[in-house]
């Protein structure tokens, strides 16, 4: 009996022999079945077997192996693999996919916008549950690829999104809405300054403004104070005021039409919070020492007079309020202009900490792994106001000697 003539009513059991053969996993028996009658009768005749099988049956790869080198000079394995096709290797093919998935996490948690970032850990965990595009590592790395392009380039400096997509990510309409890539830049920004997911088109865009994706150049703006510069209108505005020792408020209008600054001071402090400014004014006047503010999260213009800042040659130094949202920011502004964390170390909170309003969720940042643990451990927020006077009196020591 040759291997064709075996083939037809058998087909049943090459196909059950086949799928225990690709598992991978050893195989000593295969269970076959329902199987019909000409089908029961056709496994009679393969085994020599003067009774009928049942409608299943369990046969021994032994048994199977030595019929087929009797009747045809192949084993099963020989057989199945010409009549059916190769036998693969299902449990290697499962332990090579976990292979590529866990390469694919290891790759997105370590990347350096989430290590800059560490309230984006919520994010990737949420990426991880979701699973893979369309089952596949490679389209899902060329996705989170792209909206970590994006995300590295934000806050943007007010632009419309079609014009910040195309130069991002080379297409007018790669952030559209609906887009899988918006869709998880928009996660991202939710894990980033933790607000909840916008549920419609108008809250969607709130959250671009939010991140420096707006055509309004004018209601972006940033403080400073004791910074003077030249170059362009923003350079005459922050020299005048500083000379009257006034804050100046620059537009992100203002600052895009300055191509670049010059004459820059050799250290910029950088403060989240406005009244530290006012302090700052109060006391020094003409002489204040060069202040910028972010006044929160920083705005597309706070971001854009940072880097020209520090690509005119100023080293950035970063203060902020001791709590969860604090840390953020503070995460942010390192990551978006390379400005050093100044006195938001560990040692520096727990000197500061007495009483105040809890810290909220908080997430760690990259300069300091204990400061996170510190934070939840006290739970009280140190406002950076609190802090006001030591500060300015350490920019004076260091600014003066």
């Amino acid at each position: 009996m040759g291997i064709v003539e075996l083939s037809l009513a058998l087909m049943p059991l090459w196909q059950a022999v086949h799928a225990r053969l690709s598992s991978g996993r050893p195989v000593s028996r295969v269970n076959v079945g329902p199987l019909d009658f000409d089908q029961r009768t056709a496994v009679a005749d393969l085994l020599g077997s003067a009774r009928l099988p049942g409608q299943h049956l369990s046969i021994a790869l032994e048994r199977l192996d030595e019929v087929l080198r009797e009747r045809t000079g192949q084993d099963t394995r020989d057989v199945v693999t010409r009549l059916i096709g190769p036998i693969g290797d299902r449990a290697a093919e499962r332990r090579e996919a976990e292979a590529r998935r866990a390469e694919l996490w290891e790759w997105l948690g370590g990347h350096p916008v989430v290590a800059a970032q560490p309230a984006l850990a919520d994010w990737t965990a949420g990426v991880r549950r979701a699973g893979l595009v369309e089952g596949s590592v490679a389209r899902t790395k060329n996705e989170l690829g792209k909206a970590l392009r994006v995300l590295a380039e934000l806050p943007a400096a007010g632009q419309p999104l079609p014009s910040f997509a195309d130069k991002v990510l080379g297409h007018t309409h790669a952030l559209d809405e609906g887009t899988r890539c918006a869709h998880l830049v928009l996660k991202a920004l939710v894990a980033i300054y933790d607000v909840p997911p916008p549920v419609d088109a108008p809250e969607r865009r709130a959250l671009w403004e939010r991140a420096g994706i707006a055509d309004d150049q004018l209601s972006s703006t940033v403080l400073a104070a004791g910074l003077r510069a030249q170059g362009g209108v923003a350079g005459r505005i922050l020299g005048l005021c500083a000379d009257a020792g006034l804050a100046a408020t620059l537009t992100l209008q203002q600052l895009r039409a300055t191509t670049r600054l010059t004459g820059v001071p050799p250290e910029v402090w950088i403060f989240e919070n406005p009244s530290v400014l006012a302090v700052a004014l109060d006391r020094f006047g003409p002489d204040c020492p060069p202040l910028v503010c972010t006044s929160g999260w920083p705005s597309s213009a706070g971001i854009l007079l940072l880097n020209r800042l520090r690509a005119a040659g100023s080293t950035l130094y970063y203060h902020g309020d001791f709590d969860g949202e604090g840390l953020r920011i503070a995460a942010n502004v390192v990551a978006r202009t390379g400005a050093a964390p100044w006195r938001m170390h560990c040692a520096d909170y727990v000197a500061a900490v007495t009483d105040g309003p809890p810290v909220g969720r908080v997430t760690g940042v990259p300069w300091d792994r204990e400061l996170a643990g510190q934070l939840t451990e006290l739970g009280k927020t140190v406002p950076e106001e609190r802090l006001a006077m030591a500060l300015l009196d350490e920019i004076v020591r260091r600014t003066t000697t």
